[in-house]
């Protein structure tokens, strides 16, 4: 109720000054500038007809002159100028714009970057001042990808996707066809949120995992309730794909950071149990022995039979190194 009551009061303010920069607009008009119902307006302007300097007598009020096809202000009580940014409030703003604007597909860049120079502007030498100011640093003039223009394009035509896609849990590329939600930022990536066709479900899709997207001339048409998913669940867990069980040393708990995995348990020293989704063994196999010591595969037993044999594999020719059997001589 509060957020909602402030964003009311902010329009109120700035409503005079509007009306007196605008002179004669149609109520229907103003709504529109204003990005409110005309209902709402005319309620505004009834408020704010009470509204005035203390004394609160008929020579105090601010006086309107309003109807549907006219409004006009006629006494303003002093409030003739819009609201403005503090230094503050601007710096975060611009802050906020910029953090955006490095996120691919979450805005449009150009209008982005003119938002940037226009509060930049408006905030002159006062935003400068304060500690930790960013305002002076350039904007990010690269080109926007193909892959977020159109991801973008899509959204706002409501035109369905066709992906290529590559799916970190299954190492796969696939071809699929989306229908689009929203763009949405989750640790730094910027996901498309989307039902998927083919998997018959709403998936995220992340924008610099995609080789491909070519908005198509179909309607996007995710049925009704996708557009209500906000879990932004990043991984999917996939019952078809075989599941791998792991011992995670309390030195590399940071995988589960970069990895789909899901906690199990925890043992009395520390080690993480968690079992992970994966399309092929050879790909689990070159996983798992990346991190050494640090994982350690409790199933399922092909799984632990592969990583042994490819482990003994590579410790047999590390030893026909060492001993000169393959022609190189030890140091």
């Amino acid at each position: 109720m509060s957020a909602r009551l402030s964003v009311r009061l902010a329009r109120l303010l700035n409503m005079v000054p509007f009306f007196l920069a605008n002179p004669g607009l149609s109520a229907e008009e103003a709504a529109r500038e204003l990005g409110v119902s005309t209902s709402t307006l005319m309620t505004d302007l009834n408020q704010l007809w009470m509204c005035g300097l203390p004394g609160y007598g008929p020579g105090d009020l601010i006086d309107l002159s309003f109807s549907e096809e006219s409004i006009e202000v006629t006494f303003s009580a002093g409030i003739d100028r819009p609201l403005r940014l503090t230094s503050t409030e601007a710096t975060a703003l611009l802050v906020a714009l910029r953090s955006l604007t490095s996120m691919p597909g979450m805005v449009d860049p150009s209008a982005a970057q003119s938002a940037i120079a226009k509060i930049e502007q408006a905030a002159g030498s006062a935003s400068a001042n304060v500690p930790g100011n960013v305002s002076a640093e350039p904007a990010d003039d690269r080109p926007e990808s193909p892959i977020a223009t159109a991801v973008r394009s899509a959204l706002r035509s409501k035109h369905a996707l066709e992906l290529t896609y590559y799916s970190a849990s299954r190492d796969a590329v696939s071809e699929r066809v989306v229908d689009p939600i929203r763009t949405v930022s989750i640790d730094d990536h910027s996901y498309l949120q989307a039902w998927c066709r083919s998997a018959e479900g709403v998936r995220l899709f992340r924008l610099d995992r995609i080789d491909r997207a070519v908005e198509l001339e179909v309607p996007s048409t995710p049925p009704e309730g996708a557009n209500e998913d906000d879990s932004f669940e990043i991984f999917n867990d996939d019952a078809s794909l075989p599941q791998a069980r792991l011992r995670v040393l309390p030195s590399h708990a940071w995988i589960l950071d970069y990895y789909p995995m899901t906690l199990v348990d925890t043992e009395d020293d520390g080690s993480l149990v968690v079992t992970m989704r994966f399309a092929t063994p050879a790909w689990m196999t070159r996983l798992t022995l990346g991190f050494g010591e640090g994982v350690q595969v409790l199933g399922p037993p092909e799984l632990r039979r592969s990583v042994e044999s490819r482990a003994a594999e590579a410790l047999a020719a590390y030893d026909d190194v060492m001993s000169g059997k393959s022609g190189v001589n030890a140091p």
